[in-house]
């Protein structure tokens, strides 16, 4: 093998004592928790050994420096080895590795980005992966940078469908930057591993995914250092460890026994330890210490300050759909920023992220028709501030990767997600195509921001803020177009909402975003004609929602309220402004989707599911009544 050269045997003995040396900080954290996985840990002990002490480049002063190599513990249950991996290499005291799992400890049961090391929360199985394409794209395409990516998978979580996913995409783009490293350990949580030992099943799966695909005996530190160097070197595709390995590898009538998962040793952890103990060669200072980045030749990036690099170009009036906005708004701050990137699945050309590819043909990327990896790469690529990423498809698909979605907000990402063809108002495609639970999926997820513009200048003001809101962003796009109503210049907040309609006279407030807002103009001038003066504001976003306004504006309204929209009644807008509006004497009615929905031209659907104005008009009426 080119430039390979035998380990000196001092340093191989060495990473076998580490490996040992990690096996009891696991049982010992474990054991004072009282909880954890010590024998999922003891399964990748060595292969943790050699990454942190031989083969992985990094700074412990930085541990997210941008030039740093990248390790994902995609079995997030195995963190207390993680955790005593960096403690063992100096990066905080060894004694702490005792607080896991306490609540004034941030060694949490399973990593979170709380901790400097950590790039992404991980414990839900199957996304690791993802996030590591991610970050392997963005170091060999936009960083162009030499730092490497590592991943470790569980067996038993190999058997989510997201991984192979991953695989796919990374087999696609040649991501020779990055090492899968699948830790075959045989045994689940409950039973034995659907595929238990058969390493070469593994490796002809990734083989067909375009790996070069070496199986290995994960406890032989020489094997291992061997496959890490060819690993380096394989140029043009990803590389795929098949480690055979144990579970409880070394812990006496523990190794390879069913129903030791999730369970610290307890009475028999002394007995182990000392097994251990006697393993070991040089109990004194570790000799060998984690080698530094070999280049440090990340580009500094700037994400700060993102701006549209030219104002929107409308005419009042004009009629233009909102994921067109999107897109022409996402190349104005490409144009900006050469950090700004597209993620699609296969979607681009009906969300609009092709106005990107157009022009910036290299900041787009194509993930196809698989969504979990799609918002996984997305996350992984925004990992270490090193992009500004965009993800669209239609908002009834990500209810789909909703799990990479609320990983992502573990995770502390910065992702904007953009959701296109939303409602019933998309028409004939029916009810599989139509995005009705998107605004609560977003809703849930902590710290997000949900932005739902109406028209051409809200969506581009909207793309502009979101490329500048930390957090888990939506913006929810409509197919329909819709007329332009806001002047170019005009300005938009977060968590402020606009009032379109109003008079010193109005005795009901109509509430509503995207088409529905359309629907509330409509039904207010036809109010007008009986003699009821409506008054119609335009939430912008549905989180943070304007709940100073909305109690402004419904008490100059008599404190009534009529809220419309193109999404179930459960977790959408009715419900936002009702939560928002609790502690006051109001009146309101909420008008929503109330069935699953069928096709049909887009005016027919708003009418027969009591969306269109005529039915906003009835419910108007009934709530002067009350």
């Amino acid at each position: 093998m080119a430039n390979f050269h035998k380990t000196e045997a001092k340093t191989v003995q060495e990473l076998k004592d580490i490996a040992h040396r990690l096996r009891i900080h696991s049982i010992t954290s474990t054991q004072a928790s009282k909880s954890g996985h010590p024998t999922s840990c003891s399964s990748i002990a060595e292969i943790m050994s050699v990454l942190y002490f031989h083969t992985m480049r990094y700074k412990l002063s930085a541990p997210r420096d941008a030039s740093s190599d990248r390790l994902v513990l995609s079995k997030g249950h195995a963190a207390p080895i993680l955790y005593a991996a960096w403690a063992e290499a100096g990066l905080f005291p060894i004694e702490d590795l005792q607080n896991l799992r306490k609540v004034d400890s941030d060694l949490e049961g399973h990593p979170t980005p709380r901790l400097n090391f950590i790039d992404v929360g991980t414990g839900s199985l199957g996304q690791g992966v993802a996030v590591a394409c991610g970050m392997s794209y963005v170091g060999k395409y936009f960083d162009k940078a030499s730092y490497r990516t590592y991943v470790i998978v569980g067996d038993g979580e190999s058997a989510e469908g997201s991984i192979w996913e991953s695989l796919n995409f990374a087999g696609v783009y040649g991501l020779d930057n990055l090492c899968v490293i699948f830790d075959v350990n045989r045994l689940g949580q409950s039973e034995p591993t659907c595929l238990q030992h058969k390493v070469e099943v593994y490796r002809k799966r990734a083989e067909s995914f375009g790996f070069n695909a070496i199986v290995v005996d994960g406890h032989d530190v020489e094997e291992l250092l061997k496959a890490f160097h060819e690993a380096s070197v394989t140029k043009d595709k990803p590389t795929a460890l098949i480690a055979k390995t144990y579970k409880g590898k070394f812990f006496p009538n523990i190794e390879d026994a069913d129903n030791w998962h999730g369970k610290p040793l307890g009475d028999k952890a002394d007995e182990v330890i000392k097994h251990l103990n006697g393993l070991i060669h040089n109990h004194g200072p570790l000799q060998i210490t984690p080698q530094k980045p070999l280049k440090d030749d990340a580009p500094v990036v700037s994400l700060s300050n993102v701006k549209l690099s030219e104002p929107p170009a409308y005419k009042l009036g004009e009629a233009v759909a909102t994921r067109l906005a999107y897109g022409t708004a996402l190349a104005k701050i490409g144009a900006n920023n050469s950090r700004v990137i597209a993620l699609d699945g296969d979607t681009k050309n009906s969300t609009f992220a092709d106005k990107l590819k157009n022009v910036y043909p290299d900041r787009y990327i194509e993930c196809f028709i698989a969504e979990q990896n799609l918002v996984g790469v997305a996350i992984g690529a925004a990992c270490r501030d090193r992009t500004i990423a965009f993800v669209s498809t239609f908002a009834t698909f990500f209810t789909r990767a909703f799990d990479q979605i609320r990983m992502g907000a573990i995770s502390q990402t910065n992702v904007n997600f953009v959701g296109s063809h939303c409602g019933v108002s998309i028409g004939e495609d029916g009810p599989s195509q139509m995005g009705l639970e998107d605004i609560a999926l977003f809703r849930t997820i902590p710290g997000s921001t949900v932005f739902y513009p109406s028209d051409a200048v809200s969506c581009e003001r909207a793309v502009e803020m979101a490329a500048n809101t930390k957090g888990v962003c939506f913006i929810r796009t409509s197919r329909p177009n819709t007329a332009v109503i806001y002047n170019n210049n005009d300005k938009f907040e977060i968590g402020k909402l606009r009032v379109v309609k109003q008079s010193a006279k109005d005795q009901v407030l109509l509430v509503g975003a995207g088409v529905t807002l359309y629907e509330a103009i409509n039904a207010a001038a036809q109010l007008e004609k009986a003699g009821i003066h409506a008054r119609v504001v335009d939430l912008f976003t549905v989180k943070p929602i304007d709940r100073d306004g909305l109690i402004k504006n419904a008490k100059e309204c008599g404190g009534r309220i009529v809220t419309v929209e193109d999404h179930y009644k459960e977790g959408g807008i009715g419900e936002a402004v009702m939560s928002a509006v609790a502690d006051q004497r109001f009146a309101l009615k909420q008008l929503a989707v109330p069935t699953i929905p069928r096709s049909g031209p887009p005016t027919v659907l708003l009418d027969m599911f009591g969306i269109s104005a005529r039915h906003v008009v009835a419910a108007a009426q009934e709530i002067l009544k009350l």
